[in-house]
């Protein structure tokens, strides 16, 4: 079945039928706007799991979903911002680096369908977003025991689910990948010390470096929701569409509920109105246990790269110390030299004096003065040596 559900004031339009696939009640409309630059690619999936490929701008996206243009701004891949999970009056707006959507009670919007790392993410939400049928058997192979879970969930947490598995698989390929990189390299580095091998163990450290950091956006921002209550209420689209229903025959509070500015303020003032219908109005359970699941994922994908970092700065702490005792033997060398440069220069200053063409009477008939002059000259110089030695140990400018 194939359900055009655009609703773009364009000036023009085209919409093409790209796919449908037999019997599986799944369709794909492909909806172009033409003569907007400001227009992005987008996939709607409805509850049906009908699919439509829309490029639409913002404005039509805010008038369809009921949300701000500040919320919609966190979506734009133009513009840095951190990982972000908002809960509004009619949709949920998710930004999970790469995974860009809004989810609603009754659709999903994910934005750049055709990027290579959200194609995984639109075949599981086909997979995925499908509602068992009680009165029927079986569904793809599986019964009605080992999917009757699922029938429970709303709408808008199986998609979030989707998403939430996705970011935290992701994150979790690219540790392993690093850590595949990283070890051999570390290790190498540790037995032979040499330029290429710091700058590859240099370029693994800025990509942790930057992991890092993205997996912990990702968890500060599942923290932040498990802290508040009412923030996770926020997300229960469905129960918030069912304690609006009764009031849905007044026109002039459908016009304030579906306005963005004044529907986000009274958001929860009108769940607090409803409490005494709705009894579970303040039960976040079932989110709470979705969230912690997946928190606890992403937290064990933060501790093996604090453990990668941990290993990194422990080869840092060796290769540092292998490089202070180098410098320290290169020093003792110099010294060394040094000293005994200095002792061979006296020596050699005797050899000058006595080699001077100057006239004088104690070399005539004193042969053997030669001798201890010679014999005297190299003890001094070795006695100066030695003093040298054991006064820049005595000091610790060398080691014993």
């Amino acid at each position: 079945m194939v359900r055009d559900v655009l609703s773009v004031p364009a000036p023009e339009t085209e919409a093409t039928t790209k796919t449908s696939l037999d019997g599986g009640g799944v369709g794909m409309m492909l909806v172009k706007k033409k003569g907007t630059a400001s227009a992005r690619s987008w996939i709607l999936i409805d509850t049906n799991v009908n699919e439509t490929v829309m490029d639409i701008d913002k404005y039509a996206i805010m008038h369809r979903v009921q949300i701000h243009a500040r919320d919609l701004r966190i979506l734009d891949p133009l513009l840095s911002y951190p990982s972000t999970i908002l809960g509004r009056e009619r949709a949920i707006v998710l930004n999970l680096e790469h995974i860009k959507a809004i989810i609603t009670a009754e659709e999903v919007l994910l934005r750049d369908p055709s990027d290579d790392n959200v194609i995984p993410v639109v075949e599981e939400l086909r997979r995925r977003l499908p509602v068992v049928n009680a009165n029927h058997g079986e569904l793809n192979g599986h019964n009605d025991n080992e999917t009757g879970e699922e029938d429970e969930s709303p709408f808008e947490f199986r998609a979030l689910e989707v998403f939430l598995e996705a970011i935290c698989s992701f994150h979790a390929a690219r540790t392993t990948e690093l850590e595949t990189d990283a070890y051999p390299a570390l290790d190498e580095l540790t037995s032979k010390i040499s330029s290429r091998n710091l700058d590859r163990v240099r370029k693994l450290k800025s990509a942790m470096t930057r992991l890092t950091a993205r997996v912990q956006k990702v968890r500060d921002e599942l923290e932040r929701l498990l802290d508040d209550d009412d923030d996770m209420a926020d997300l229960y689209l469905s129960r918030k569409l069912s304690s609006a229903s009764p009031l849905s025959g007044s026109g002039a509070t459908n016009w304030f509920l579906g306005s963005p500015t004044i529907g986000t303020k009274i958001s929860r003032a009108s769940r607090a109105s409803v409490m005494t219908v709705h009894g579970d109005e303040n039960d976040v359970e079932d989110l709470e246990m979705l969230l912690e699941a997946y928190f606890m994922q992403i937290d064990g994908t933060l501790n093996k790269l604090t453990s990668l970092r941990e290993y990194i700065d422990d080869t840092e702490d060796y290769i540092n110390i292998q490089l202070d005792n180098h410098r320290n033997q290169l020093i003792q060398l110099e010294l060394f030299l040094s000293s005994g440069t200095v002792c061979m220069s006296i020596y050699a200053l005797v050899t000058g004096i006595f080699g001077m063409n100057i006239p004088y009477d104690w070399n005539y008939h004193h042969g053997y003065m030669f001798k201890w002059v010679v014999i005297v000259s190299g003890v001094i110089s070795a006695v100066l040596f030695l003093v040298i030695v054991f006064y820049a140990r005595f000091k610790g400018l060398v080691g014993s």
